[in-house]
């Protein structure tokens, strides 16, 4: 009797054979859509406004080093360049949020052809003791040679936010820190690894 009853306790404390996680929240545009592979968005930075109001939203820029690769930055007056989202498995159709992805503007540069527009992680920068986000980087092909162009969305605050922590590829030791805004001495908006990210929401193009 004693061994019956320990049986039954032991199969009820077990998860139901076939049981299947939930999948992640499903990221959603400024109209409420669901965010589609393949589809372009303007990421919409949710920033502090000055007493004149403008747009902003996130380019392509020069900055500080050779011309090529070109960095990630935030800009003024209109709503920046339109990107499109790869997630690991992109045969899922959508965009989930806490789930790995390469995010890539879809606009042509002067660079050359190895410059791809894909984001990525820079080495870091020694003079100003940050990692900035920049470009050159590849779709597809997780593995370590990779891991630096992955991100993730996240929820923050009514909107969203983007991560860098690829889970990816297993890697005793990454990164794991928010996306978020580096201003430099001349002013550049520059999207670095911050400890406070950047609210943004995203607006089909």
């Amino acid at each position: 009797m004693l061994l019956a009853f320990a049986l039954v306790l032991a199969l009820s404390s077990q998860p139901l054979l076939g049981g299947a996680e939930a999948s992640p929240e499903q990221v959603v545009d400024t109209l409420g859509k669901k965010l589609r592979v393949g589809t372009n968005y303007y990421i919409v930075p949710s920033l502090p406004y000055t007493k004149i109001r403008t747009t902003r939203g996130l380019g392509l820029a020069s900055v500080g080093k050779p011309y090529c690769p070109l960095d990630v930055v935030v800009v003024n007056g209109y709503h920046g360049l339109p990107v499109t989202f790869s997630p690991v498995n992109p045969k899922k159709g959508v965009i989930r949020v806490s789930t790995d992805l390469n995010i890539k503007f879809s606009a042509r540069t002067s660079c050359p052809r190895q410059y791809s527009t894909v984001w990525k992680l820079d080495d870091f920068d020694f003079s100003k003791r940050q990692w900035f986000v920049t470009t050159g980087g590849v779709v597809g092909n997780p593995s370590l040679e990779t891991i630096h162009n992955w991100f993730k969305i996240e929820k923050y605050d009514g909107a969203y936010k983007l991560v860098y922590c690829p889970s990816v590829v297993k890697c005793p030791k990454h990164l794991c820190k928010n996306v978020g805004l580096f201003v430099d001495e001349k002013g550049n908006k520059r999207l670095a690894l911050t400890d406070v990210p950047l609210k943004v929401q995203f607006q089909q193009a």
